[in-house]
């Protein structure tokens, strides 16, 4: 593929669409019997995916709990941005603790 006909990345400050798809594990190792997936669509403003390949560099947390971090950070920091301006929005008056545990968090995945 040549320089021209790749695939240009996103500009700096465009969102990210994502689908998260929630499954659960079966015991045995069994197909799903019942409900089985929970699926929601999500507009990130970071790049979920260069936060994960970077986060594979450091240490402290299992591969899965980065990835959960990350993603659980992320999300609920564009919740909160997204809802900031509404004083009557649930995450509102959770703001000053929800800004204290996403900074702890973020200092958490930046840890080497």
């Amino acid at each position: 593929m040549t320089r021209a006909s790749q695939p240009s990345a996103s500009p700096p400050g465009a969102s990210q669409r994502y689908r998260i798809t929630v499954t659960p594990i079966e015991k045995d190792g069994l197909p799903c019997s019942r409900r089985c997936t929970i699926e929601l669509e999500h507009r990130a403003q970071q790049d979920w995916m260069r936060l994960l390949e970077a986060a594979r560099r450091q240490t402290g947390l299992s591969g899965d709990e980065r990835a959960a971090a990350i993603v659980a950070t992320q999300l609920l920091h564009d919740l909160a941005r997204r809802h900031a301006q509404d004083p009557t929005h649930p995450l509102s008056s959770l703001q000053p603790q929800l800004d204290e545990v996403l900074g702890a968090l973020d200092r958490i995945q930046h840890t080497p």
